[in-house]
């Protein structure tokens, strides 16, 4: 996968971030709706992480070539 790729996807998961944060009720946010969407924020963070991961595990490896 190439950087851009990358960073495409990174800005997907932000936006449905974004977009899962305007679902969740604060009154009740383990109630209905308000669950999936927490589900959807902690996913989106977890891609986001394992991409960035990747990112640096392969500039690490440019480095050692």
């Amino acid at each position: 996968m190439n950087k851009t790729l990358n960073i495409i996807i990174i800005i997907l998961a932000m936006g449905l971030i974004v977009y899962n944060v305007t679902l969740v009720d604060f009154d009740n946010p383990l109630q209905g709706d308000s669950t999936i969407a927490l589900i959807g924020i902690v996913a989106s963070l977890c891609a986001i992480v394992l991409l960035l991961i990747f990112m640096g595990s392969k500039k690490i490896e440019k480095k050692l070539k």
